[in-house]
């Protein structure tokens, strides 16, 4: 197995979660800026330490980034990974068919 798709798949298992991929898709409306972690746990209704969870999972499998100031931690989208995730999703796309997506 090559380490491309195996770095795909632990992407894709960490946004296999409803509440992982409810939080993504939060930062990712949040823009470049990201969103400060109380924003995304009064978004998602979860308590600091489950959220931070979470959290920690989407950051390791890089399709989101953390900072901090202060005492406040800002999530955003690693927008670049996101991309590259999706278009391994398309690549070779209709190859073996007769068209072309």
């Amino acid at each position: 197995m090559s380490s491309k798709l195996d770095h795909h798949a632990e992407q894709l298992a960490a946004l296999g979660h409803p509440v992982r991929l409810a939080v993504l898709r939060f930062v990712v409306q949040a823009g470049a800026e990201g969103a400060s972690a109380g924003d995304i746990q009064a978004h998602v209704g979860l308590a600091a330490s489950t959220l931070s969870h979470h959290l920690k999972r989407l950051v390791d499998a890089g399709v989101l980034r953390t900072r901090s100031e202060g005492t406040f931690h800002y999530y955003s989208a690693a927008y670049d990974a996101l991309r590259a995730l999706t278009e391994y999703l398309w690549e070779d796309c209709c190859k073996r068919g007769k068209s072309c997506c």
